[in-house]
């Protein structure tokens, strides 16, 4: 059972990590047209100094818990393809609908939970992850004559990989793992599995091209290190839905830096897939005062 002191501090940090990955995408938008690989490796790169610089002051050391190796690798696996299909689907798509598809992280937790956690689905949340799914399909918009409609599943994916690794950082706050170490075991992994793709890929950057990309790590780390933070405090279920400021921070920046309105169908399926969020958050509330958690 969680104090309210808890729940209150994962409530902040979850909307402090929304607003860092709205900066983050933003930056990587900025950055122009580089291979999305390149632009995840110095993504991952900035996160681990910093990952590294927090784990120097905390003076615990830099090693993990052997019995969650495997768990480790899983959220590292899951989180790389997050991220390598969020970046590839920013480069295509309009921010706010790269961000919204991203979204999609929590209802995939759920089913990843019914998978691989075994814990129970009801009849109530596969209503609300079918309706959340018919939101995406509004903002995939599927037709072969349609440019945008395969970056679109492509950022479908990186909300099935962002989900998954969120279940993991979750299950290894219960095993005791420390949030900073996560967030340096994934973004070295990543790094590493960058690394070779970006050698046969690199394209020479200017000045500009660099600092936004230094200027997405930063934003990156530190929504890295506030969303780890949040899901060590509170369970998803309970705050996952304050992450969908997220939209609003990435449509505000799509308007003001790329002049992108997003079409009426996109905006419904933004308002299906938020509700759904708030319903599956309303749901979870009632649920947890029925058994006198909250």
């Amino acid at each position: 059972m969680i104090t309210s002191k808890q729940y209150y501090k994962g409530i902040a940090l979850i909307i402090t990590s929304a607003f860092c990955f709205s900066l983050m995408g933003l930056f990587v938008k900025l950055s122009g047209d580089l291979p999305f690989v390149q632009k995840s490796f110095f993504r991952n790169l900035v996160a681990v100094f910093i990952a590294l610089a927090v784990l120097v002051k905390d003076g615990q050391g830099f090693g993990f818990r052997r019995e969650n190796l495997r768990y480790l690798v899983l959220r590292s696996v899951f989180g790389t393809v997050g991220i390598l299909c969020n970046f590839y689907a920013i480069g295509r798509l309009m921010l706010p609908d790269a961000n919204i598809l991203n979204k999609m992280s929590p209802f995939f937790a759920v089913i990843g939970s019914a998978i691989f956690l075994k814990e129970r689905l009801k009849g109530f949340q596969i209503g609300i992850i079918l309706a959340a799914l018919a939101g995406a399909v509004l903002v995939i918009k599927p037709s072969f004559a349609n440019a945008s409609f395969g970056p679109a599943m492509v950022g479908l994916t990186s909300g099935l990989g962002a989900g998954l690794a969120y279940m993991m950082v979750r299950y290894l706050g219960q095993r005791g793992e420390r949030g900073p170490v996560v967030v340096l075991f994934f973004s070295v992994f990543s790094c590493v599995v960058c690394l070779i793709p970006m050698l046969f890929l690199f394209e020479p950057m200017s000045l500009y091209q660099t600092v936004m990309l230094l200027l997405a790590g930063l934003a990156a780390a530190g929504g890295q290190l506030s969303v780890t933070g949040a899901y060590f405090h509170a369970p998803a279920n309970r705050i996952s839905v304050y992450d969908y400021t997220a939209v609003i921070f990435s449509t505000v920046w799509g308007f003001l830096f790329f002049g992108d309105l997003p079409d009426v169908f996109s905006i419904l399926g933004y308002i299906i897939i938020c509700g759904a969020a708030v319903l599956n958050f309303l749901w979870n509330r009632r649920e947890l005062e029925r058994h006198g958690e909250l």
